[in-house]
């Protein structure tokens, strides 16, 4: 438990900073708006493009992880968008507004702040992974429902368009692609560029949480709370929920056993078994559990049995 709030309360003290700072108003709404669109407009998509830049392709984007988490943000948007029609009563539009609200969770600002506290910068690449493809599934899927309740008329060709130009007008997808080029081509950027890169990139999540405590102090709840509990709910528990299931039936990783005694070892330790590791102490296992993907797992085993 103090492992867990060591973890989270640093996280969610910078954000009730920036809502303090604006609710005593030492920030002014202006000065919020500013922070918001830096960080949405040049820091973000510069963190971004430094994960897509060093992030290992080869491992990192695993079909099944990705499933597991896009098929539950997919749940997700529907529960949402029928139950804003079906609980609340509605109009279509809302509702695919709605749905778009639940179909997010928190994975970029608080997602890449927390699983950095928690596992360290090497665990982000899974991450960086799953945010790559949050602007081509998420706006297709949203804008693409979102034609279909207008009933515009648009040909398919028309939306697609639609989509492509909600795309590539983003900051974000344009920091994300601009990392992936760097890394599918190998080019070397000039040192002092790289520093500055780092530079911005490590203030980027710091910087957008204090500025959404800020915005969360101006656009306080008022007049839909059931909506925003819903959305709350599917967000933060359902869809989670959803991506653990999914996880578990998807992802195929070894089996674990910890040893808490290294001088006895159960019969089986010796056998030949590929999917059995055996462990004398926690910290190889974590390590273990925190890099093993069912596709580097003798290389992975080798490294940690030569580093016991």
């Amino acid at each position: 438990m103090q492992i867990l709030l060591d973890v989270l309360i640093p996280v969610f003290m910078i954000v009730a900073f920036g809502y303090i700072s604006v609710w005593t108003r030492l920030f002014d709404n202006s000065l919020i708006e500013a922070l918001v669109k830096f960080t949405q407009s040049f820091a973000i998509p510069v963190l971004l493009l430094k994960g897509m830049s060093e992030v290992d392709l080869t491992q990192t984007f695993d079909p099944a992880l990705l499933a597991a988490f896009y098929l539950g943000a997919t749940v997700g948007f529907f529960l949402g968008f029928f139950g804003a029609r079906i609980i609340f009563r509605r109009d279509w539009e809302d509702c695919v507004a709605i749905g778009f609200c639940a179909l997010f969770s928190n994975s970029l600002m608080l997602g890449l702040a927390i699983t950095e506290r928690a596992y360290g910068p090497d665990a982000l690449q899974a991450n960086f992974a799953i945010i790559t493809l949050h602007a081509p599934f998420c706006y297709g899927l949203g804008i693409t429902v979102m034609e279909i309740v207008r009933n515009s008329g648009k040909s398919p060709l028309g939306m697609v368009k639609n989509v492509l130009d909600a795309m590539f007008k983003n900051a974000l997808v344009i920091g994300i692609l601009a990392g992936f080029l760097i890394n599918v081509t190998g080019i070397d950027l000039p040192s002092s560029l790289e520093t500055s890169i780092d530079m911005i990139a490590g203030i980027a999540l710091t910087v957008a949480l204090f500025s959404m405590g800020g915005i969360l102090y101006r656009y306080r709840p008022d007049g839909d709370l059931g909506v925003i509990l819903m959305i709350a709910v599917i967000s933060l528990l359902v869809h989670p929920a959803l991506v653990w299931i999914f996880g578990k039936k998807f992802i195929k990783y070894p089996n674990i056993q910890l040893i808490t005694e290294p001088k006895i070892l159960p019969k089986d330790a010796k056998n030949n078994n590929k999917n059995t590791s055996y462990f004398s102490d926690s910290s190889s296992v974590t390590k273990y559990a925190s890099d093993a993907n069912g596709k580097n797992v003798p290389k992975l085993r080798q490294k940690i049995n030569s580093e016991k």
